[in-house]
């Protein structure tokens, strides 16, 4: 009877981190919104919601799987070449995802370019090994790197609906607003669109989200 309470004991807790975890990357340690990192991308490929949904796509696959994989050989990976493990597990997922992209959706393949790639260079994922899947077991570094590009991309999709609704009318190449009703605004569809929709996403979130508890001295 003890035997089987401590199982379940150690199953709620289990489930109590992997949803702590789950909630981190999504609000509390956005890495856009909060640690403001991997933000290049998230402005060069936000022109269009799909090109955002598919970007946001990859680096959620490309973080999750590579998380669960260094975690897996953490114990066994020389402290030495560390960093080339790390790297080469990333472009792994990221080539494969490029490949398979090429294959099934060439227009959003030839519309991305070189930005695909570029996800290896993505200091979100080498992040999120560095300081979680090398202190964490294999499950909760896959939900780690879900997490954070789940985050990534919800941001990604709404930055992109802005710029495409606001610049051009359109959502998922719909007609939303047509031109009888709405004269397009150009700016958005260019970069400094990406800039002004990314700054006023972080200051409403900064301004009007919840407030950590300031650390005494």
């Amino acid at each position: 009877m003890a035997a089987v309470s401590k199982g379940a004991a150690c199953g709620v807790c289990g489930a109590g981190k992997c949803k702590e975890t789950l909630a981190a990357g999504i609000r509390g340690n956005n890495p856009v919104l909060v640690q403001a990192i991997g933000i290049c991308s998230c402005l060069a490929v936000t022109n269009k919601v799909e090109n955002a949904m598919v970007m946001g796509i990859a680096l959620t696959a490309t973080a999750s799987l590579s998380g669960l994989f260094m975690s897996m050989i953490r114990n066994i990976t020389p402290p030495r070449i560390r960093m080339i493990v790390e790297i080469a597990l990333i472009s792994v997922f990221v080539i494969c995802f490029d490949q398979i992209l090429k294959a099934l959706y060439w227009d959003m393949s030839k519309q991305l370019g070189p930005y695909v790639g570029l996800i290896i260079t993505n200091c979100i994922l080498m992040g999120r090994l560095e300081a979680f899947a090398l202190q964490n077991p294999p499950m909760l570094s896959l939900v780690d790197g879900f997490s954070n590009g789940l985050g990534y991309a919800l941001v990604l999709v709404f930055v992109g609906c802005v710029r495409e609704l606001v610049g051009a009318g359109t959502l998922l190449g719909m007609v939303v607003l047509p031109e009888s009703l709405y004269q397009t605004n150009l700016l958005f569809v260019l970069a400094p669109g990406a800039f002004f929709t990314m700054g006023l996403l972080i200051w409403l979130v900064n301004a009007f989200g919840p407030r950590k508890p300031e650390k005494k001295p």
